[in-house]
């Protein structure tokens, strides 16, 4: 069952979708925000797509656990994607991935313009492994 992990941000979303297994995440696509009606048509042809059967999307949270205005915004977004869609939509919190990203990518030592296009995608994988790897420990 492949599962599909989104990282919303205000000017893209990073994608990320798992192995048939559920046990590995790959960094699919960063889309660039262009309104409701086409992220969703693009999530709708990675879904068919890859065969797709859940939906995580990452919470991002204060660091105090509280959900703050980006938090909020992500919480509208996965309201309208559960009325859009009829598969199931989980919340994951994402405190720090965008930041661990970041970091692997400076370990890297790629150039700015570089990281910033792979940075969402890669959020987007950390967030989809750390689900991953928290269900296969339950």
């Amino acid at each position: 069952m492949r599962i599909l992990g989104l990282d919303i941000g205000d000017k893209t979303i990073g994608i990320a979708v798992s192995d048939e297994m559920g046990w590995t995440a790959q960094g699919l696509k960063t889309l660039i925000r262009k309104g409701f009606n086409e992220e969703l048509s693009s999530i709708k042809e990675i879904i068919e797509e890859y065969g797709v059967k859940e939906i995580l999307v990452g919470l991002p949270k204060n660091m105090n656990g509280s959900i703050g205005p980006q938090g909020k915004k992500v919480i509208t977004f996965v309201e309208r994607l559960k009325t859009a869609l009829s598969l199931p939509v989980l919340l994951w919190d994402e405190r720090l991935s965008t930041v661990s990203a970041e970091k692997v990518l400076l370990e890297a030592d790629m150039s700015r313009k570089k990281r910033k296009g792979l940075k969402d995608k890669l959020a987007a994988q950390f967030i989809l492994q750390g689900y991953l790897d928290r269900k296969a420990t339950e």
